[in-house]
């Protein structure tokens, strides 16, 4: 992996653009499937929207956490703890969904920030190796995190494949943003997209829910490749503080729903 130090990152960085419209998508199709699945009668059968639409969101949440921590953020660690607050504080709300076995689960967010925080440690690594200048506690991290990893996949939300995708999507979009024009360097690139998108098909178990969950993480790997740029900016851009306080809210509101009396 090629090194890079902060002076250039400014010079090289994509553009982020299309995060704007995938904060709305993945808002909606999100709602969409937590909607279906807690609130909406059984009777309804809408089953279909959650293997489908439901399946776009956690690619794209993840491709977005990956995208900033890799291209935006000077300190990815911190950008985790954020991430990590809004699940401490959605953790209540998220127990309460009705769930056909009573089993406790960390919601997304904590599978997104460890994600991160996983990423970024090897990504340093990385650096360190390319650099020649290996640091041992570094490394010796990096190979702990790997029983960590084992650890809390039983815990989170999309188990062990979910703690997998930010680090997969962080080198995927990292070789293909980096890739030059020769046949051998984008053969390369490629050959680094294909981890994400295998890990990907195994988040769900049903036909249509692999397809729209690999096709979301195909279209995010063709964002890195470039298609990036040609993204214009979103023509409404969502409130931060709307982004920040849905996802613990929106549970909020369906526990109240689901649980009200009568």
């Amino acid at each position: 992996m090629k090194a890079r130090t902060r002076a250039t990152e400014p010079a090289i960085r994509p553009s982020s653009h299309w995060t704007g419209w995938g904060q709305w998508l993945a808002l909606i199709t999100m709602t969409t499937d937590h909607i279906t699945r807690y609130v909406l009668p059984t009777s309804w059968d809408t089953t279909w929207a959650g293997s489908s639409l439901g399946r776009i969101a956690m690619p794209l949440f993840a491709a977005m956490v990956a995208w900033h921590g890799l291209f935006n953020t000077r300190n990815p660690l911190r950008y985790a703890r954020r991430i990590l607050v809004i699940g401490l504080i959605a953790q209540v709300p998220y127990t309460l969904m009705p769930r056909p076995i009573d089993v406790f689960v960390l919601n997304i967010c904590f599978t997104l920030a460890a994600g991160l925080a996983w990423g970024t440690l090897w990504a340093h690594v990385i650096r360190q190796l390319d650099d020649g200048t290996p640091r041992p506690l570094a490394l010796s991290l990096a190979v702990l995190s790997i029983a960590a990893w084992y650890w809390l996949g039983d815990w989170v939300e999309y188990g062990h494949y979910g703690l997998l995708m930010i680090p997969l999507y962080m080198l995927a979009m990292h070789a293909l943003h980096d890739a030059g024009n020769t046949l051998a360097e984008r053969f390369i690139a490629t050959l680094a997209a294909m981890p994400v998108l295998l890990v990907a098909g195994q988040l769900n178990t049903t036909d249509m829910a692999k397809s729209f969950t690999v096709g979301t993480c195909l279209v995010m790997l063709l964002l890195a490749a470039g298609v990036a740029r040609h993204v214009p900016e979103v023509l409404f851009r969502m409130p931060r503080r709307l982004w920040l306080a849905w996802y613990p809210g929106h549970f909020a509101v369906i526990a109240l729903i689901v649980y009200w009396p009568g």
